[in-house]
């Protein structure tokens, strides 16, 4: 059964949102369901601090050993920070997925968006009894 933190927001494309030590500040990664699913990480295209997205768009990719998917933005706003940590070691997306696996720091720009995401309850619903 894949850990689901209570506390976290989260996609359906099972992307997470952590509250950062800023208002408004979010770390984003992807769940461990996400990653159990890829499998063994082994690159990360991310983008840069100061890039801006859309809620939904695609913000980099994630390589794994079972195939190559997108990163969707679970909201609108900025990066403000990357975690350069991936670069040299990927597979914290396997081993810490809440924790040094995060990939990017965003700052949102609209607090509805954050509102709309799902709860840990929801968000266990959504992938299934037994995930």
């Amino acid at each position: 059964m894949s850990e689901i933190p209570a506390g976290l927001l989260y996609t359906d494309d099972h992307e997470y949102l952590k509250h950062a030590d800023e208002d408004g500040e979010f770390f984003v990664g992807i769940t461990e369901y996400a990653q159990g699913e890829l499998g063994d990480v082994v690159f990360l295209e991310l983008p840069s601090v100061g890039d801006s997205f859309e809620r939904g768009e695609t913000f980099g990719t994630i390589e794994a050993v079972k195939a190559v998917s997108d990163l969707f933005s679970p909201v609108t706003g900025e990066v403000v920070a990357v975690n350069g940590a991936l670069d040299d070691d990927p597979s914290l997306v396997n081993s810490e997925p809440y924790e040094g696996g995060w990939m990017v720091r965003m700052r949102s720009t609209d607090s509805s968006e954050v509102d709309a995401l799902l709860s840990a309850e929801d968000y266990r619903a959504h992938i299934g009894p037994g995930a």
